[in-house]
């Protein structure tokens, strides 16, 4: 059988040979194009992959800078209320220790004097009997003697010999610690009686005592009996 078109001559057996060129060339080209595609495929995944690495490493990168600044905040904050607290405790302390030192004394005598009230205070309420110097019973110079002697100072017995000692302190430059001397109903116009100052205000020339009274050991205002029988002070700590 032989087909003619436009006297051309074509035999089965040629037709058959460029049927088979035209289904390998196809193929070929179709490999080609899906090696192609796949490649194209491949080199997409690893961008984006690559991509989404790049992405999760600077989202994690900034996950960690925000815990890491907030970390450093946290620790700013500490340490600026640890300071804050430091501040403030050193400046009560310093109140403190203000307040509690006396004018025109060390810090260890003011320190002194305020433990010689303490250990004076111990004793409010014990009863008075005269000629005795503690530590159950006191009369007024055996009490003052007693609490002097807890911190070395030795005061001789008696409330006259006791205004011979000691350097002469106005009633307007008193200081806790100090010694005040008054007359009694029993010494005339003698030293009778004696007691520590508790605290002063020597603006107003007023001043708080602790002694042994009468009625026990207590702490008394300046005031009242006490005013006219005041005689003078005596300061025994002077450093």
């Amino acid at each position: 059988m032989v087909i003619t078109i436009k006297s051309l001559i074509i035999s089965p057996s040629h037709l058959a040979s460029e049927q088979l060129k035209y289904y390998l060339c196809i193929r070929k080209r179709t490999k080609s194009e899906s090696n192609m595609n796949f490649k194209t495929i491949i080199t997409a995944s690893i961008i984006t992959l690559s991509s989404l690495i790049t992405t999760a490493q600077t989202h994690t990168s900034a996950a960690a800078r925000a815990a890491h600044n907030k970390a450093h905040r946290e620790q700013l904050a500490n340490n600026k209320n640890r300071m804050d607290r430091d501040v403030i405790n050193n400046m009560v302390k310093h109140d403190i220790d203000r307040k509690n030192q006396i004018n025109g004394l060390s810090a260890e005598s003011s320190q002194m004097i305020n433990d010689l009230l303490n250990e004076a205070q111990k004793h409010i309420g014990k009863r008075y009997v005269h000629g005795t110097h503690g530590p159950n019973t006191f009369d007024c110079s055996g009490f003052t003697s007693y609490v002097y002697k807890q911190f070395g100072y030795n005061l001789s017995p008696g409330s006259r010999i006791q205004y011979t000692q000691g350097t002469p302190v106005s009633r307007n430059d008193l200081r806790k610690g100090d010694l005040v001397f008054f007359t009694s109903r029993s010494s005339g116009k003698n030293v009778g009686h004696v007691g520590i100052v508790w605290e002063a205000d020597n603006e107003k020339g007023t001043f708080k005592f602790i002694h042994a009274s009468i009625r026990g050991v207590r702490i008394s205002n300046f005031e009242g009996y006490y005013v006219p029988r005041y005689i003078g002070a005596k300061r025994i700590i002077n450093k």
